[in-house]
């Protein structure tokens, strides 16, 4: 036997068996094997010990941070998940283990999603949601359009190109801010932002020229509190703002007082902090306000949960055949 593959991602018999096929004299273990894994929006409930995880040589999917500290022959972690912070703190995974994840698979649910709020925000969708439940036949006032609108998409990776694609495709122009830009952008990169990056230095002179911002910046040192009071009074008056990267990017005792003013049009989010949202946050009842509790991700869109399989699948033989894994961490950074 080569080694264990411990498998916590919700997986038909047909892609258990492709698994099995990738990597010949491994043993299996499969912890949520169903029937149909496009069914299941979130991970189905299983049982697992500290004894399953502390045998794995390769895990696929996430465990607990807790669980994957007690793993001491653990060689590598496929993660579900885009991000990997928590398994990058110390004491939590060898150095010596290896960790990829699946960046990449999840731009068109959260783009979509985001675009949904800012779409319901323009149109005034949950005013009218509010009459509708009110049973009242009544108008709203006017609506905007992206014809024409200037968007700063913040975080231009795979779900900000994503999301700028659906706005230019409504006519919008977009700008990217991005700490990086990539070496080789990829024709959509070039095709929805033309070669436009705003830097950190450029963001204040940026902002008052912009019809909309939408995040889905990662949480750093860098972006804790980016959006506060200096930062939305620098929007024209009407401006919208999406989030839907981390919560911890707005000050939203400034957000409140923007959208209460009317300076802020609008302002959808999916994400929060902290999360859950208390019942007794005075951002439940703030004018304007969208809030979804972080589901734009996860695989609530079916597609994305066969996307994360397929990394897994590909990165597997991969690792079989000693190749580079894709979206593999750099630990030495």
């Amino acid at each position: 036997m080569d080694g264990r593959v411990l498998v916590v991602l919700p997986v038909s018999r047909g892609e258990a068996k492709e698994l099995e096929d990738a990597a010949p004299g491994y043993e299996f273990v499969f912890k949520a094997l169903v029937e149909d894994p496009a069914a299941h929006a979130v991970t189905p409930h299983f049982m697992l010990s500290a004894e399953e995880v502390a045998a794995a040589d390769i895990i696929i999917g996430n465990v607990s941070p807790k669980l994957a500290a007690q793993a001491p022959h653990l060689k590598w972690i496929q993660l579900g998940s885009a991000g990997a912070d928590a398994y990058l703190r110390p004491g939590v995974l060898s150095e010596e283990t290896r960790i990829s994840t699946s960046v990449g698979c999840y731009g068109q649910a959260v783009a979509e999603h985001c675009f949904a709020l800012l779409l319901s925000l323009q149109k005034k969708l949950y005013l009218y949601e509010d009459d509708q439940r009110a049973h009242i036949w009544g108008e709203e006032g006017t609506v905007s359009t992206l014809d024409g609108a200037r968007v700063l998409v913040m975080g231009a990776g795979d779900i900000g190109t994503q999301f700028a694609k659906l706005c230019c495709a409504l006519g919008a122009g977009c700008r990217a801010y991005r700490r990086h830009v990539p070496e080789v952008p990829s024709a959509l990169y070039q095709q929805v932002f033309s070669g436009t990056i705003t830097s950190r230095e450029e963001l204040f002179e940026a902002l008052p020229e912009m019809d909309l911002v939408a995040s889905f910046l990662p949480s750093t040192a860098s972006t804790r509190r980016l959006v506060d009071a200096e930062f939305l009074a620098a929007l024209p008056r009407g401006a919208f703002l999406v989030n839907g990267g981390r919560g911890d990017l707005i000050d939203y005792a400034a957000l409140t007082r923007a959208l209460e003013l009317g300076t802020l049009a609008g302002c959808g989010i999916d994400v929060a902090d902290p999360e859950p949202l208390p019942e007794d946050s005075a951002l439940w009842d703030c004018p304007n306000l969208l809030i979804t509790p972080h589901v734009a991700g996860f695989w609530h869109l079916p597609q994305t949960r066969k996307r994360v399989f397929e990394r897994a699948r590909c990165n597997l033989e991969r690792w079989v055949a000693g190749k580079q894994l894709v979206c593999e961490i750099d630990r030495r950074a």
